[in-house]
């Protein structure tokens, strides 16, 4: 078998105080979808924030492509970023920019200046996630979901070895959410690329997995099939698949 893509090894991490990643253990193959589950605020989002090196972890061991990312100078991150695409959970928009330039942005960034090389890689990538005609308008004009494609058109832009998502369906509703869900699935097909989404949707999880992980306390609690993950007895792992608290309200 050949390697995984990205191997994470007892990965720490530490903020004001507080352990949020406490020995983050796994494995990620080139190619599969990879749902990483978790409570709200339990490290989910950070975990992906070390991976496209906008956090540097207290201790542990990020191997992409057999190469150490951990302790990477910020020129020698400029290649890893460029074969990973990050879609933030707002989806981050310039709200100055329309869409177009939102889109092209990571072009010209990395010195692409001709126009007609950025409006084809535009166009390309605007009719990837079926946003072909909306190039002129700006964000304020685009509801949640259009907002979410079009930010992922500017993830894709220049294709992508991985893509992260981090919450791709909150705030959407069931509807919108099953199209970007539709879309993720079509990306990794037609990009041949790898995914790994943050969410704590099991809806969006039982659609797109290839793999599940349960983040808990800060380390992997459960790792397997989203077939393993229904049939998983395990009070933890039930708990939060079946969405509940452990509370008792008087």
């Amino acid at each position: 078998m050949s390697s995984p893509l990205i191997q994470v090894r007892s990965l720490a991490q530490r903020i004001g105080g507080q352990e949020i990643l406490r020995g983050v253990d796994l494995d990620i193959a080139r190619g599969e979808t990879l749902v990483l589950l978790g409570k709200s605020g339990g490290g989910k989002s950070v975990f992906l924030r070390h991976l496209i090196g906008l956090m540097t972890p207290v201790s542990g061991s990020i191997l992409f492509e057999g190469r150490e990312l951990t302790g990477l100078t910020e020129r020698e991150w400029e290649p890893v970023r460029r074969k990973i695409g990050m879609l933030f959970q707002d989806g981050a928009l310039f709200d100055s920019m329309n869409v177009f330039d939102n889109v092209a942005f990571p072009l010209r960034e990395r010195g692409e200046r001709d126009p007609a090389t950025i409006r084809r890689k535009v166009a390309e990538s605007l009719a990837m996630v079926n946003m072909g005609g909306h190039d002129r308008k700006m964000p304020v004009n685009l509801s949640g979901g259009m907002r979410k494609r079009v930010a992922l058109a500017r993830a894709i832009i220049s294709p992508p070895a991985v893509i992260l998502y981090d919450e791709p369906t909150a705030g959407l509703d069931p509807i919108v959410s099953d199209s970007i869900n539709k879309l993720i699935r079509h990306l990794q097909s037609a990009l041949s690329v790898t995914s790994i989404v943050v969410t704590h949707d099991m809806v969006s999880c039982y659609h797109i997995a290839d793999k599940v992980a349960l983040l808990q306390d800060g380390r992997i609690y459960f790792e397997g099939s989203p077939e393993s993950l229904r049939a998983c007895t395990d009070p933890v792992v039930r708990d939060f698949v079946d969405g509940r608290s452990g509370e008792t309200i008087y």
